[in-house]
């Protein structure tokens, strides 16, 4: 407990430097510390800022081959990223009304057939008769629901990772499904997404079907969502301390505010956490949204919004990978994904693995847990995952047919975690794997 405390203590002026920067010098929601309401980072920062609605990813302009080599080809990726913008996944109690501008995605077709079936699509409606409107904005979009913004800039994304491993490096041909796997969780923004990837890789996609693998959603390793009793009882521990709680009675002033604004008094998902706020600000900021408003003029500021999206980057880190046993809590709640990378790269090096590119979508949870056990937060305080935060495990073979392992995190290679042989990167995976036990009995689900 008290090393928690002092690694608490330790990042209470970290947090208030996020708070100052990320409101920056006029009140906007973009500053060298972070930017919050743009796809695109100003010209004036530089081009890997932190950018919440698009993180930085690989690109041709910014890609750099190792440099401690000359003579190495690569040869295996596997990439994983989050997927990029969305309506709130979250509602608060009288949604309708603090929403200004209502939300819209009829600006892009929303398909959904099985096979040898018409070729329907689905349309939101929110009627204006329904006697629950008050739960739900107006306009054409459910909650969590990829935006247009959102498939725009997957398509970017995919042509960026496209100019890195097809245009400068060769090392991918051609879309197509024997070189290349995807796989996502069973969200449709993540399907979308995928499919937003291929066609910025390949613009005759739109025309095209690929294969996209999923897990039955009760045990899928992606969010993750499989059961694990044992690991929520350790995060219920590590937040109930004052390296937790101190955080939560600090901030009391803003909650009492943001609780007067939205309605959100009294519910515990609101309480407990910040995650809830960080999701309903940057969602609207990132999709050129007001932040909310309610009936008596009453709005969220953008220094509220700064000061929790400064929170959040706070509690992500600490859950995740600063807590007293969050390294624990993560290997069992995220370890069945750990055993498919490690899987992965053992195919790979027995030259089993028919596929040169293993690609995954999934969410914040999953980015957050894979920084964390690839030991990413071992050398710099992690934040919250922005949308389409991407991290690339490349495969280099020497001329001496050596094989090294560089990860990529936001389009920058980690130091430290640059140049590491296949067969010790192998092992890492797989310390981060509970054991001997199988993770199913140490999760407590059997």
């Amino acid at each position: 407990m008290a090393n928690a405390l002092w690694q608490w203590l330790l990042q209470v002026p970290l947090l208030c430097f996020l708070v100052s920067l990320a409101s920056g010098d006029t009140g906007q929601l973009a500053s060298a510390n972070g930017v919050y309401n743009s796809s695109t980072t100003p010209d004036n920062l530089p081009w890997n800022t932190y950018n919440y609605c698009n993180a930085p990813h690989v690109n041709a302009k910014h890609y750099r081959k190792p440099s401690n080599v000359s003579d190495a080809n690569l040869v295996y990726i596997n990439a994983v990223i989050r997927h990029h913008k969305r309506t709130p996944d979250n509602l608060y109690p009288k949604e309708n009304e603090l929403n200004a501008v209502p939300w819209e995605c009829a600006d892009f077709m929303q398909y959904s057939y099985g096979g040898g079936g018409a070729h329907i699509f689905h349309e939101t409606v929110s009627p204006p008769w329904h006697p629950f409107l008050s739960q739900i904005w107006n306009g054409t979009c459910d909650e969590g629901q990829l935006t247009k913004g959102g498939l725009e800039d997957a398509i970017r994304h995919g042509q960026d990772f496209w100019s890195v491993y097809h245009h400068a490096l060769r090392f991918l041909t051609s879309v197509d499904e024997r070189d290349i796997f995807v796989r996502t969780s069973t969200e449709t923004r993540t399907f979308q997404v995928a499919g937003g990837l291929l066609v910025g890789m390949d613009p005759s996609m739109s025309t095209k079907t690929f294969p996209v693998t999923t897990q039955p959603s009760p045990i899928d390793s992606i969010p993750p969502s499989y059961p694990c009793p044992n690991a929520d009882a350790i995060r219920t521990a590590f937040q109930s301390i004052p390296a937790w709680t101190d955080h939560l009675e600090a901030n009391a002033d803003l909650k009492a505010r943001l609780d007067a604004t939205l309605g959100t008094a009294g519910l515990d998902a609101w309480a407990s956490w910040y995650d809830h706020f960080f999701d309903t600000f940057s969602s609207r900021t990132c999709n050129g949204h007001p932040l909310p408003c309610n009936a008596t003029g009453a709005c969220v500021a953008d220094a509220d919004a700064a000061t929790v999206f400064a929170i959040g980057d706070f509690e992500y880190n600490y859950i995740w990978n600063a807590a007293e046993n969050a390294t624990r809590y993560s290997q069992l709640d995220f370890g069945v994904f750990m055993v498919e990378l490690a899987q992965n790269f053992k195919l790979f090096r027995s030259g089993q693995d028919p596929y040169k590119l293993r690609f995954y979508v999934g969410h914040d949870g999953t980015m957050i847990r894979l920084a964390a056990l690839l030991g990413i937060g071992n050398r710099e305080q992690l934040r919250w995952p922005a949308l389409g935060s991407e991290i690339a495990m490349e495969v280099w073979e020497t001329k001496s047919k050596e094989r090294f392992v560089r990860i990529l995190h936001e389009g920058t290679p980690v130091q430290g975690l640059e140049w590491r042989s296949l067969d010790d990167f192998i092992d890492a995976l797989e310390e981060q794997v509970p054991g001997p036990e199988s993770i199913l009995v140490q999760c407590g689900s059997s």
